[in-house]
């Protein structure tokens, strides 16, 4: 420490004892003060202060009289005691100031005579012969003396020389070193001293005391010397920043580090003294934090260390400086704000503060830092709120607000500190985080950046594992956030490979952690799946999958090097798989381990050690980064089963048996038996896809027979497939389970279910090598037993003759050709024998269906199975089915149009009959004998009036679409849904188009040979056939009506959007080029019709509108000339130009403003007219929800202007019953060509009980189709 700051100390404290200034002074001539050090300025006292002399003046101020020895001068010595001189030996002067000691210590202030008489010796004390003496003993007993001496003339000392009286001073500190060694001999006598000094209250101890203070004094020492400092500074008249500084200079890092005890002494000096040293304390601080005058003092510059010890120490130390900070808070300078938000934070963070609580406006103040300017500041807050969610949970309702709004902050680092904050104090206690924190964290499961999204995933994966897979906290907390299981698996369905590759590493080492022994990992995954949410569970199920095939990719990789001469180019694959495949060429037992990790019976222990092997292999040489290696071992964790082989389906198996007993511990893990069950199934269900293999053992096929006897409909379904996955060699070598198994199968493909007829046949196919026979033993009772007057009982044999038509078309190709005539169409589809209900709901439930129509859907998709088994339309079977299919959407679904049908079953039927079309349009047999009238028929589905035929429909066209199943052009029917009125549906239909633009695109760019392709690939090659689409809308009657031009307009730009977003390859300028050449062509579907070539002249025209106002680059020169399909245009004229613009000026600028002027009507002109109402096209709305039900179970949202019968009707004739089966009679078919004017009526009447918008043609009623009507429509009936 130094002594100069205690210099300062000593004189902030002369108006307490009078000889303070000369202790100054004193010390400064010391041995003790370093070298360099100045001496201390002016010496001064206070005349009103009282010290040991009385008023004593300093310098040229009055000394009081000292008391007169005797009128001789003979000194006179205590009883026994002889003269002290320079003439006998140090020895003997030691031993007679001892018994003048003595004298001294009996002696009291009351003995005024004992004091005169001893006045000459205390001044012979003072003589030089004494204070000089070398020997330490005499020097020792003379300052005991000395200071007895200042104790009994006090407050009169009888040293009146101001030199004298700093030499004695000084004297008296110099011997005070002797209390560092507490083990010399002579410690009593230095201890004594400092008692009489502390009675005396001399300063100089005070200031001593930080130099010679340590551990081995003992308690009697450390409460005398906190006694006198606590009295100086409380009976003081103040404390001065010198005598400040030198108390706090100890609680600096620095000094605190090296000097514990004079820490200890300060802390607690403050804590004593704390009512009289605050106000200091808040001057200094306010000097330099508000007015900025560090000169004050050298601790200036470590006022932020001070304030957050002095607040360890006492609160109360700083009741007057908090409201600084919320001054610095607020300070232009971010530097500044940084530094103090970095202190509050350990303020209010630290263990049993309650500042915030206390300083209410200064927390509400340090919180507005989340919302700082300064990104470090913001960034402190975040860290800050760590500490203090786990130190003050009380706190947490109001960071919540904070924290939301930092989650979405622009800067990824704060962006995932709030993750880890939120993350660090769940992990502490889940308690301590609300619903809210862990949902930001959820949602940064989605943020734009990786490091965010993977932290995220990573922190919600150790909670669950924490408190969900040990249960560390109980069934509560686990049950507080039983959803990360479902939002980390949700996670899989992004795009981005690295977020594939997190979860299925979550997977693994969290959810399912593959350490685990086998039973236990089994369990987890048992009650892990049977709690997953439907898409978890999807999730989950793809995970598998994709492992699967990476695995068979490899397979292939090696089956390859066992063929060198089929190795692929290297210069065409990846790098590291180039160089992946370099090393598994060099390295045959690289390959063999590889080979070994893939194949089907590997087990999960066989399989660590492998991948083991293979990094191992792949390390040298050592590299300190190596992305090959790293590539590999992400291609090794995903196709290594460190999680299923035979042992663990076994485990499951057994897992699956004790639910069924009623023995597992289903209850206490939060699931019901039959949900464990049904569960348990479906897991071994999606297992024996990718792990076929694992299954084939007696006992787990034994356990899955019991399964096939349960009533669960979902469990024997679940078993069935799983034998039909697995069981290729039961019939070999396992007859027991064959004979028992093949009763099962005929008995569920007879009577059971419609699921379980369908897994039944497709089992038997998969499984029997005598499949042909079983397949006859199933197939001649149910043709036989066809009934359909009791179609209850139609459904599964409909469902098992439809797929055994499908898996054995050469055998039963023609039997079963006759129970399609004579059954299905005449008997079934053609009759209705029922009533349905008169409710006016578009839409019901599954289970209130009618058994009847339940029968023709089975029936509708029976006829699809039949076609696709035979894959061929040599009977012609297939024309004549898509026109009954097309019957059945003209009719709205009532093909007998007997109206005793209901509307939902209705509903029911347009979809399967939408729906069947494209399942056989999916097969190329059967896609070139699709008319356009049947493809646009077919894509007004998505226009139909019921929602969920909208929806389930749209969502099939995507499947199919996405898969590239369907062709191109059924893409253009997603442009009708920009009439959907139903914003869901329009967002869901743009996504669809989104991804499968985008799936095409991927797939171009990876397959060189699609280029071949283009026409059926490219996704710009939709525009043709949407323009054609268009052209053909039933509500495009008026080419030159504003309002139909306008939603021509909506779903052009509903298509063009998407393929517009980039300009790749200059496609803007290939779609002008491509609608400019088909304004010189015809519409092949009528070339020798006006009417319909202008209305797709106009189209084209909207849609070059569109182009040219939206890019700025379509006027370039396309580089490639665009093909157009001749299905739906004619080839080109040269001798035809079509230059004319058949849009407008005014329709123009509709098109551009979208809003249409009215027309004024002249006054004059209207003279003798009739009032007549203008028919006028209601906007789109929503349908009110009724009591009976809603879009999302009965009602249903109306989609379009027209009602679907006017959308349809315009290609009633290529539908004509009569032409379709003729075996049919005539009336019956004249019910289907025939539309009466009541019905129209009727169909109002019941749009009114469930309100739709409607579109009356000019109120005029729909007419019949003859064949007269017919040709004058340019079509032909026949």
């Amino acid at each position: 420490m130094n002594l100069r700051c205690w210099n300062s100390l000593c004189s902030s404290l002369a108006e307490r004892n009078a000889f303070h200034g000369m202790l100054r002074a004193a010390l400064w001539a010391t041995s003790l003060v370093r070298e360099g050090d100045e001496p201390p300025c002016s010496l001064s006292l206070n005349e009103a202060g009282r010290g040991l002399f009385g008023k004593i003046a300093f310098g040229g101020m009055e000394f009081p009289q000292q008391q007169k020895p005797a009128a001789d001068g003979k000194i006179i010595y205590p009883l026994g005691v002889k003269e002290i001189t320079d003439k006998i030996s140090n020895d003997e002067v030691v031993k007679r100031l001892k018994l003048v000691v003595k004298t001294y210590m009996d002696m009291d202030q009351d003995s005024e005579e004992e004091k005169q008489q001893y006045l000459a010796l205390a001044l012979h004390l003072a003589s030089e012969f004494f204070l000089r003496n070398p020997n330490k003993d005499v020097r020792l007993l003379v300052a005991c003396c000395l200071a007895d001496i200042f104790r009994i003339y006090a407050p009169e000392a009888p040293y009146t020389s101001h030199d004298k009286l700093k030499e004695i001073f000084l004297f008296i500190t110099r011997q005070l070193k002797g209390l560092e060694d507490t083990k010399s001999p002579q410690f009593n006598r230095y201890f004594y001293l400092l008692e009489v000094r502390m009675l005396c209250h001399p300063c100089t101890v005070l200031i001593l005391y930080f130099f010679v203070f340590s551990n081995s004094h003992n308690q009697k020492v450390q409460m005398h010397m906190l006694d006198l400092m606590s009295s100086i500074i409380i009976e003081g008249d103040g404390v001065t920043q010198e005598l400040l500084d030198t108390i706090l200079i100890n609680l600096i890092p620095a000094h605190k580090n090296l000097n514990k005890q004079a820490y200890d002494l300060a802390k607690t000096l403050l804590k004593r003294t704390v009512q009289t040293i605050e106000t200091c304390i808040a001057s200094f601080f306010n000097q330099v934090l508000v007015m900025g005058k560090s000169s004050v003092s050298d601790l200036s510059e470590h006022v932020f260390d001070l304030i957050q010890e002095l607040f360890a120490i006492d609160p109360l130390l700083l009741v007057s400086v908090m409201p600084q900070l919320e001054f610095k808070l607020k300070s232009n300078d971010g530097e500044e704000r940084l530094a103090v938000v970095k202190l509050l934070a350990k303020l209010f963070g630290a263990k049993d503060s309650e500042l915030a609580t206390q300083n209410r406006p200064l927390w509400q103040c340090f919180l507005g830092r989340f919302n700082d300017i300064h990104v470090p500041v913001r960034l402190e807050c975040v860290k800050f709120a760590s500490h203090c969610l786990m130190n003050h949970p009380d706190l947490a309702k109001d960071l919540t607000e904070y924290l939301k709004v930092r989650s979405h902050d622009p800067e990824e680092a704060i962006r995932h500190d709030v993750i880890v904050t939120i993350i660090n104090a769940g992990k502490k206690d889940l308690n301590l985080v609300n619903d809210q924190l862990l949902g930001f964290v959820r949602e940064r499961m989605l943020d734009k950046r990786w490091r965010v999204r993977k932290e995220a995933m990573m922190g919600l994966a150790q909670l669950y594992k924490k408190y969900c897979l040990h249960h560390e906290a109980g069934k509560e907390s686990a049950q507080k956030i039983s959803w990360i299981k479902d939002k980390l698996l949700h996670i899989y369905y992004q795009n981005s490979i690295d977020d594939k590759l997190l979860v299925e590493k979550i997977f693994a080492q969290f959810m399912v952690p593959h350490s685990l022994e086998t039973e236990e990992k089994m369990k987890c995954l048992y009650y892990l799946y049977a709690c997953l949410d439907t898409n978890a569970v999807k999730a989950l199920n793809e995970m598998w999958k994709c492992q699967n095939m990476l695995r068979g990719l490899v397979r292939e990789l090696l089956d390859l090097h066992k063929q060198p001469t089929n190795l692929p180019d290297p210069g065409k694959a990846q790098d590291f798989m180039k160089k992946f495949n370099q090393v598994l060429g060099e390295d045959e037992k690289l390959r063999l381990q590889l080979d070994q990790l893939i194949s089907p019976t590997c087990s999960c222990k066989q399989a660590e050690q492998c991948v083991r092997e293979i990094t191992r292999k792949l390390t040298y040489p050592k590299q300190p980064t190596n992305p090959f290696l790293e590539m590999v071992k992400f291609l090794l964790e995903r196709i290594a089963p460190v999680h299923i082989d035979s042992e663990a389906i076994s485990a499951l198996v057994k897992l699956l048996n004790k639910s069924v007993e009623g023995t597992a511990d289903d209850e206490d893990e939060g699931v019901t038996p039959d949900a464990a069950i049904r569960a348990g199934l479906e897991l071994l269900k999606v297992l024996s896809f990718t792990h076929p293999t694992a299954f084939h053992s007696a006992e787990t096929y034994e356990s899955l027979l019991q399964c096939l006897k349960m009533e669960d409909d979902k469990v024997a379904e679940a078993a069935i497939q799983i034998f039909r996955n697995t069981g290729q060699k039961i019939e070999s070598e396992l007859p027991q389970i064959r004979s028992t198994l093949i009763p099962i199968l005929h008995q569920k493909a007879k009577r059971g279910t419609p699921h379980q007829a369908k897994q039944a046949v497709n089992c038997i196919h998969a499984i029997f090598h005598n499949k042909e026979v079983q397949l006859a033993q199933i197939f001649e009772p149910l043709s036989r037993s066809l009934n359909a007057d009791v179609p209850e009982q139609l459904i599964t044999p409909l469902v098992s003759l439809g797929h055994i038509s499908m898996l054995a078309p050469d055998q039963f190709a023609s039997p079963m050709k006759s129970i399609v005539a004579n059954f299905i169409v005449k008997d079934l589809l053609m009759n209705d024998r029922s009533v349905g209900s008169k409710n006016g709901r578009l839409w019901t439930a599954d289970d209130e269906v009618s058994p009847e129509v339940l029968a023709k859907v089975q029936a509708i998709k029976l006829l699809v199975r039949w076609l696709l088994g035979m894959k061929n339309n040599q009977s012609k079977s297939a024309n004549s089915t898509l026109r009954l299919l097309s019957a059945m959407l003209v009719s709205e679904g009532d093909l007998t149009e007997q109206k005793k049908i209901c509307k939902s079953d209705m509903s029911r039927l347009r979809l399967a009959a939408g729906s069947a079309i494209l399942k056989l349009a999916q097969e190329p047999c059967y896609h070139d004998i699709i008319t356009p009238e049947q493809f646009q028929l077919c894509g007004l589905v998505i226009n139909d009036e019921c929602y969920q035929v909208r929806q389930i429909f749209a969502q099939k066209l995507h499947v199919a679409l996405v898969k590239l199943l369907l062709p191109l052009e059924y893409m253009a029917v997603f442009a009708l849904c920009a009439k959907d009125p139903v914003k869901e549906r329009r967002a869901h239909a743009r996504q669809c188009l989104l991804k499968n633009i985008s799936v095409r695109r991927e797939y171009i760019k990876q397959n060189p040979m699609a280029h071949e392709k283009l026409l059926s690939l490219l996704p710009e090659y939709v525009v043709p056939y949407m323009i054609h689409l268009l052209a053909h809308d039933p509500d495009f009657t008026k080419p030159q009506d504003f309002e139909q031009l306008r939603d021509i307009k909506e779903c052009l730009w509903f298509m063009l959007e998407v393929l517009m977003t980039k300009n790749e390859n200059n496609s803007h300028s290939f779609l002008r080029k491509m609608v400019e050449n088909i304004k010189q062509t015809k519409d092949a579907q009528a070339p020798d019709d006006p009417k319909a070539n202008e209305k797709l002249y106009v189209v084209c025209d909207v849609a070059l509108f569109v182009i040219t106002n939206k890019s700025t680059s379509c006027h370039l020169d396309s580089p490639k000339d665009p093909v157009l399909p001749t299905k739906f245009f004619t080839p080109p004229d040269k001798d035809f130009n079509n230059d004319k613009d058949y849009l407008s000026s005014e329709a123009r600028n509709v098109l551009l403003t979208g809003k249409i002027q009215p027309k004024q009507t002249g006054v004059l002109g209207a003279v003798n007219k009739p009032l007549t109402v203008t028919t006028v096209r209601r906007p789109y709305t929503k349908t009110a929800v009724s009591d009976t039900g809603s879009n999302a179970s009965t009602n249903s949202q109306p989609i379009s202007p027209a009602t679907t019968k006017n959308r349809y009707r315009p290609f009633i004739n290529i539908v004509a019953l009569s032409c379709i089966y003729k075996e049919r009679h005539s009336k019956e078919a004249a019910n289907i060509l025939e539309v009466s004017s009541e019905a129209s009526e009727a169909g109002a009447r019941e749009n009114e009980e469930n309100p739709q918008i409607v579109k009356a043609e000019g109120g005029k009623k729909v007419r019949k189709l003859t064949c007269d009507n017919a040709r004058k429509l340019g079509i032909n009936l026949h």
